[in-house]
């Protein structure tokens, strides 16, 4: 998916990710107590919808802001055909925007997506992941409203800034607050709500630009970043790990009795679930802290850790991947949707095949979902680099005969784009923003995504800002679609020769290969590698302390 998916997807294979890395934390004696106190408050859960209903609603109010967010993104599409006839007649009667000035209002965006995503992180840690949501409503609410009023193009370049990094700002805190109050089983469904409000506020963006002027839709998202700072302020408590973390304890002790207001009262405990609960989160927080001084947080220690193979390798790998992931045409299609179906000759009302692909985004991030847990990496990429080839490379050619007049299937070049985002949500599109939660050790893990994440939003903001330098370039909508053939085709090539597999390997696996390996994956040992069967696991040293009866019962199952 867009970034907005991809932290969910990452968020969904980190949770994977611990499970398979199980036995290497029972080495940690006091991981492993963490481990036995979560195994044994999963059996007093109740599994009803009327036990799950205050976390869904927690979960469906903060993932709302998402909404706007999938306008946001979308919006350039529905801006610029109006803005710009051949690159000099306005047709809203007020501004006029050259194609130069047009690729900076789609591409303003994600310029600032590093720097806000950075940013948030630092805000969600000091103020919570609810107030930064909250926070987000003041650049995002200022942005649509420059955009509504803008009486030239730095008006709405400027509003376009500010709206990104309310995307960010409110994004990001979102999808942690739903990883934090989420039950462990439901934590991936209930995550996935944020990559569907956004595929629905992409929807939604090309309906009303359809039906509606351009300054309309920007006035009406004002109400669309207004109502979920509202649902929030009123209806929703603050995460409790956060809370513990700041040692908000009666708090974080208040929104757990909210979140667990349903939950039956545990067999043969006194204590309610809420209050198990409060105290593994307790016991968690003080066990990061004992780990952070043992182990040492500062600045040279994790500059050390990617001077290493494990840390340097994966990072060039990925920044490869993504330069073929963005200039391979997934975004810039999204980006310049209207104009870009515009251009390749298709019959079909723009807008209306802009919803088509929306909706065909949003179907097929449900089921890449049950794809990336059942595949592995490397044939999906692979196969959805090929498909996006075939499918560009033939749009290239229909494109060329309807602008010679040799044919009238003007309906084709649409279909084709149509299953050019079929095969890019196979592979292509979500993958690559989700291996930071696999390539990487865990002690470098969170800033190795931070940067990877900033490195791709960079990347895909040259080439946002390249489409119309890429037609100049190559004479033209067919040269560019037959330049995204080609990087689709390279994407392959790459993933075969340079991406290891992940999919089902321990991190002590995948370190290794790291740490003993060459450059190119095709010639290692790894890939020849045959399987081994699966050993028994080694019994476990009793880690069970004495007077608490909460890891006695975790130690029993």
């Amino acid at each position: 998916m867009d970034p907005i998916g991809s932290s969910c997807f990452n968020l969904q294979l980190e949770n994977e990710r611990a499970k398979k890395e199980e036995e290497e934390v029972l080495k940690n004696d006091k991981l492993a107590e963490i481990l036995c106190s979560v195994r044994s408050l999963t059996k007093y859960e109740g599994r009803s919808l009327r036990s799950l209903c205050p976390q869904i609603t927690a979960a469906s109010i903060a993932a709302s802001y998402h909404i706007v967010v999938g306008i946001g993104f979308a919006y350039s599409a529905i801006l610029i055909p109006n803005l710009s006839l051949n690159g000099t007649n306005s047709t809203d009667g007020q501004i006029s925007a050259t194609k130069t000035e047009s690729s900076w209002i789609a591409s303003a965006m994600v310029i600032v997506a590093p720097i806000g995503g950075i940013s948030a992180g630092f805000v969600m840690d000091w103020i919570g992941r609810l107030n930064t949501i909250k926070l987000a409503l003041i650049p995002s609410a200022i942005g649509w409203v420059l955009i509504a009023m803008a009486s030239n193009v730095p008006m709405l370049i400027i509003g376009r800034i500010l709206t990104g990094f309310g995307t960010t700002w409110g994004s990001s805190p979102a999808t942690v607050y739903i990883t934090e109050i989420a039950r462990a089983d439901m934590r991936g469904s209930l995550i996935s709500f944020a990559p569907a409000f956004a595929s629905l506020g992409m929807m939604l963006a090309f309906l009303k630009g359809w039906l509606m002027h351009w300054r309309t839709v920007a006035w009406m998202c004002l109400g669309y970043s207004i109502v979920p700072v509202i649902l929030i302020q009123l209806f929703i408590p603050e995460s409790p790990a956060w809370l513990v973390s700041r040692d908000r304890i009666e708090e974080a002790a208040k929104a757990l009795r909210w979140l667990h207001s349903n939950q039956p009262q545990p067999e043969q405990r006194p204590e309610t679930l809420a209050e198990l609960q409060l105290h593994l989160l307790q016991r968690e927080h003080q066990i990061k802290q004992e780990e952070a001084l043992k182990n040492g947080t500062g600045f040279l220690v994790k500059v050390r850790q990617f001077l290493r193979p494990t840390g340097y390798k994966p990072l060039i790998i990925l920044f490869g991947l993504f330069f073929c992931q963005q200039f391979s045409g997934i975004y810039i299609t999204l980006f310049y949707s209207v104009t870009f179906l515009e251009s390749i000759g298709s019959s079909t009302n723009p807008y209306l095949a802009s919803i088509m692909i929306c909706t065909v985004r949003f179907i097929m991030s449900c089921i890449n979902t049950y794809m990336l847990r059942s595949f592995h990496r490397r044939p999906l990429i692979m196969t959805s680099g090929v498909g996006m080839a075939l499918c560009m490379g033939f749009a290239g050619f229909f494109s060329k005969w309807i602008i010679e007049g040799s044919s009238d299937m003007r309906w084709v070049p649409t279909m084709l784009l149509l299953f050019f985002v079929i095969t890019s949500m196979i592979g292509l599109l979500p993958i690559p923003w989700t291996m930071t939660a696999e390539l990487f050790p865990i002690e470098i893990r969170g800033v190795a995504h931070s940067i990877a994440y900033s490195v791709n939003n960079l990347i895909m903001f040259a080439s946002i800002q390249s489409f119309y330098t890429l037609e100049d370039w190559f004479g033209g909508i067919v040269g560019v679609q037959w330049f995204f053939a080609a990087i689709s085709l390279l994407a392959t090539v790459y993933t075969f020769i340079f991406l290891p597999e992940t999919h089902g390997k321990k991190l002590s696996e995948i370190t290794d290969y790291f740490v003993h390996s060459g450059a190119f994956y095709v010639l290692s040992k790894e890939r020849s590698k045959p399987k081994k069967a699966a050993t028994s696991r080694a019994p476990r040293k009793n880690i069970v302390k004495h007077g608490d009866p909460l890891l006695a019962d975790g130690q029993r199952q």
